[in-house]
């Protein structure tokens, strides 16, 4: 059975949802701009298996909302601190995207972490001048960025789905009159439905896994990536080489580039890559997969 609770302690505040048992703990993180809830398809399998704590990160969902702790060390200690105060015992801890970037971190900073797991990470690619050349920066980031520095608009979901990168992919011909229809929609639903996730006729159902969350979700957090401040100064090749637990990571057909990929597994000591033929939400096109992968850990 799921359950719902808020962690806080000294300036902290995490929520996140639980399924008990007496089983391995399993810390879910997350990916920039949706929120612990993405991972809802594969609770219930993976809770046969694992003791489940999905957390939402700073800026997200229901934990923290201070742009000044939106860095992958702010937010690293919170969940350090969540681990040794409400887990109470080393940990299974799997990162999605930036989630997995905080994830590394807290496999570099801690002991807590028995089996690192990443998501399909931006390792390198996310960091320094490289990351204005990344989807991350060209989409979400600099659509939050524009959003933070405008004032026409309020709501922050339809701005996004009016702004998204996603338009480029319509053929060019008819590419404006299906954006103003669809964007006509979305105003509609965001009018009636403000406080739930965004729903859009004929749009895809993988694509609007996107704003699962993005109710809740700070632009202030995109605007960290746009900036480099999300980092905190902290190169990855840093973190990456202070991992010392089993860590796998999971390889989609996106996001790293296979010389990125070799940096890490040069860095870290005791790697495995499996690779998934999907996009980067592997644990939402490849559940299957996902969930096989998890399984076989030991």
């Amino acid at each position: 059975m799921i359950s719902k609770h808020i962690y806080k302690k000294q300036g902290i505040k995490l929520n996140y949802f639980e399924i008990r048992n007496n089983l391995q703990p399993l810390v879910l993180i997350h990916a920039q701009g949706v929120d612990a809830v993405s991972f809802e398809n594969v609770w219930g399998h993976l809770s046969k298996q694992y003791h489940i704590y999905s957390v939402d990160c700073y800026g997200h969902g229901e934990s923290l909302h201070n742009a000044t702790q939106y860095n992958v060390e702010d937010i690293g200690k919170a969940i350090i601190c969540f681990i040794e105060d409400v887990v109470k015992e080393k940990v299974y801890l799997l990162g999605h995207s930036s989630g997995g970037l905080i994830a590394a971190y807290i496999a570099s900073k801690t002991e807590l972490c028995k089996y690192l797991i990443l998501e399909d990470t931006p390792f390198f690619s996310s960091q320094g001048e490289r990351r204005k050349g990344s989807f991350n920066y060209i989409d979400l980031s600099t659509i939050c960025h524009n959003f933070i520095n405008q004032s026409e608009s309020k709501d922050f979901v339809l701005y996004y789905f009016s702004n998204q990168c996603a338009w480029n992919l319509f053929p060019e011909r008819s590419k404006e009159k299906i954006k103003e229809k669809m964007i006509a929609m979305a105003s509609k639903y965001r009018n009636k439905h403000p406080d739930r996730n965004l729903k859009v006729l004929f749009w895809p159902k993988a694509a609007l896994s996107a704003f699962q969350g993005m109710n809740k979700y700070d632009p202030m957090f995109g605007e960290t990536f746009y900036n480099d401040s999300f980092h905190n100064g902290i190169p990855h090749e840093d973190i990456l080489k202070n991992i010392k637990c089993k860590t796998i990571f999971m390889k989609a057909q996106t996001n790293i580039s296979e010389d990125d990929l070799k940096r890490v597994s040069e860095l870290v000591a005791d790697l495995q890559i499996v690779r998934f033929d999907c996009g980067h939400g592997i644990h939402m096109e490849k559940p299957k997969e996902f969930i096989e992968c998890l399984s076989k850990l030991g």
